[in-house]
């Protein structure tokens, strides 16, 4: 049984004989249906709703046998583009699913994520497409726990247009380092010491969530799921109607990256407001947009 089925509204299921006539109704009044076809066998998708942008996945292969269930999942599609760097799609163990890599200079660390459009961009991959043109990423996350913090009093912030020049001048400087530059690893090094420096100041008299804004990092040992915190932009508070649990929909700028998480009313501590903080573990999804 999926963990993250709850975070969709089923918090309920409590045996596999419930989740398998769950996925039998996907399997017979499904919403969406996709296929991927190459000369040896035949990719299908079946997307069935339980929500605003929001579901279950169910993939497989299809012979003169019928359809062979290889896996499932539940998914949330996030809004807008949330990067436009360039996305590696690699293909993962346990069946046909795939998994996307993206080095956005923002977050500092390898962003990876579940595909969650396995049919098209294996169509994509059979034209050749895949890896000859550029495509935007959009980004969202389920969460089985969270809660919600104050924001964080701050001066006055800086014009947008000189934050920008910030976040694309650190984001050449990781860029370059990368490339072996010596200087722009040096220079990231003194940022990094100076930054250090007036944290290990500011700890003793402050709390650390007045010190951090957001913060993005890798979670356990899934090389998809993450801990975030970060500030929420708007939200929406939906129902399943199967289950008829709430589901809050928040929208998030984390880290300079602006995406989506999912996560059940039972699961989230306190009350989201708009300039309120999110804190929680995720599982980030990813949906490529091909052009």
């Amino acid at each position: 049984m999926h963990s993250y089925l709850r975070a969709i509204g089923f918090s309920k299921l409590v045996s596999e004989t419930e989740t398998e006539k769950l996925l039998d109704e996907v399997f017979r009044e499904f919403d969406h249906r996709n296929i991927a076809r190459d000369e040896n066998s035949i990719f299908v998708e079946m997307e069935k709703e339980y929500g605003p942008d929001m579901g279950i996945l169910l993939c497989g292969s299809l012979d003169g046998d019928g359809f062979h269930r290889e896996y499932y999942f539940p998914y949330y599609k996030g809004s807008g583009i949330t990067t436009s760097e360039e996305a590696t799609i690699e293909k993962r163990v346990n069946g046909d699913s795939f998994a996307g890599v993206c080095e956005d200079g923002r977050l500092g660390v390898s962003l990876i994520f579940y595909l969650q459009n396995p049919a098209e961009c294996q169509k994509e991959s059979i034209l050749n497409q895949l890896f000859c043109r550029r495509n935007s990423v959009t980004l969202s996350g389920l969460s089985t726990e969270g809660m919600i913090l104050f924001p964080v009093k701050k001066v006055e912030e800086q014009p947008d247009e000189l934050r920008e020049q910030d976040i694309a001048q650190r984001n050449k400087l990781i860029t370059a380092a990368r490339n072996g530059d010596p200087e722009a690893i040096e220079s990231l090094t003194i940022e990094d010491m100076d930054l250090y420096s007036m944290l290990s100041r500011r700890v003793y008299e402050e709390d650390l969530y007045s010190i951090v804004d957001t913060f993005f990092m890798p979670y356990g040992i899934e090389c998809d799921q993450y801990q975030i915190m970060g500030n929420i932009n708007y939200y929406t508070k939906v129902c399943n109607p199967v289950t008829r649990e709430n589901v809050y929909q928040i929208n998030l700028e984390c880290n300079d990256l602006t995406f989506d998480v999912c996560i059940n009313e039972a699961d989230l501590l306190g009350s989201p407001e708009v300039g309120r903080r999110f804190k929680g573990t995720i599982w980030m999804q990813g949906r490529v947009n091909f052009e």
